[in-house]
């Protein structure tokens, strides 16, 4: 779509140029030549400019709209209020206005500049809709930081889209931490290390959005990522099932881990430490080092114990893998 504009930008300004030659120098080649340049320089310039710069620019020519607005209504009271005779100070009403001007546009750009973040949500998220190269945003929900697995994914830098989480999640994971409950307490506290280490990396922020209307931090999360277009990153396996019967896309930390699980197939060799037994007599249970349970059979009195296996079967189920062997 970018390139389009462009195309249509040069277009017109070669356009332009012809009619403008014409007129002018009687050459509308020269004109065309003068159009498509300056089309092309400007598209060149856009192209050079780093979306910090960009970004910073369009804060400053907002913030100097705003201020000269603002300064335009004050100008216009002083006027009434404060009336000045051009006939005895000829020049003090332009100085007013000109030093009315600069100084509520500079304050203008100033007060934009520190609360910039407060302002993403004013202007319907169109900072958050452009930054991560135009992909959908990424929404934590209170689970997957917890889980805190996220923060690995967004370390090894796979992941060049915005994340973002919202005031309402901290807020539940504020409450979480301050529980009477030890485990739920514990929980909590670990979620708040994660999001510490989390805002440390580029690319996330914490969002305060407001959702009147809406209770539930499910329902907030489900209705900030429609708003946005978002998806949302979750352990929480009913938010999953919520969220895609309402068309929202749902990324689940824990598929993510069984797809990156290492393949394993029937008559590989894999070694295990018994340190259970199983639910069938004679079967020992362990665990690979990423966490897959393997149930070994003829093994229930060799706990504590390493066995060398053959695998005989691999099931997939919902909770995740499985792998069935036998010794030898």
């Amino acid at each position: 779509m970018l390139h389009i504009v462009r195309a249509l930008f040069v277009g017109i300004c070669g356009a332009l140029g012809v009619a403008i030659g014409e007129d002018v120098y009687k050459s509308p080649w020269m004109g065309l030549v003068i159009g498509v340049g300056t089309g092309v320089c400007s598209v060149a310039l856009e192209l050079a400019f780093t979306r910090r710069v960009a970004s910073v620019l369009s804060t400053l020519m907002f913030g100097l709209l705003v201020g000269c607005l603002v300064a335009f209504f004050v100008n216009l009271a002083l006027n009434l209020v404060v009336p000045i005779d051009p006939k005895d100070h000829p020049m003090a009403s332009t100085y007013r206005t000109l030093g009315v001007t600069i100084v509520i546009s500079f304050l203008s750009i100033l007060t934009i500049l520190h609360m910039k973040d407060d302002f993403k949500f004013m202007i319907p998220f169109v900072e958050l809709r452009r930054e991560g190269g135009g992909q959908k945003p990424m929404i934590l929900d209170t689970s997957v930081i917890i889980d805190g697995r996220i923060a690995d994914v967004i370390d090894t830098k796979i992941v060049d889209t915005q994340i973002i989480v919202p005031q309402f999640v901290l807020n539940e994971l504020q409450q979480v931490a301050d529980s009477q409950d030890k485990l739920k307490r514990n929980r909590g506290r670990r979620g708040l290390d994660i999001l510490n280490r989390l805002r440390k990396s580029k690319g996330v922020q914490v969002q305060d959005v407001e959702l009147p209307g809406v209770d539930g931090v499910d329902a907030k999360l489900v209705r900030l990522a429609k708003t946005l277009d978002a998806r949302i990153v979750t352990t929480d396996f009913n938010l999953n099932k919520v969220a895609q019967v309402q068309g929202v896309e749902v990324v689940n930390i824990n598929d993510l881990a069984n797809a990156l699980r290492p393949v394993v197939i029937q008559g590989e060799k894999l070694t295990i430490k018994v340190i259970r037994t199983g639910e069938s007599a004679g079967q020992g249970v362990g665990y690979l080092d990423d966490g897959t349970m393997v149930v070994a059979e003829e093994c229930a009195g060799r706990i504590g114990q390493q066995v060398e296996l053959t695998v005989t079967n691999v099931l997939q189920t919902s909770a995740g893998r499985l792998i069935f062997g036998r010794p030898g």
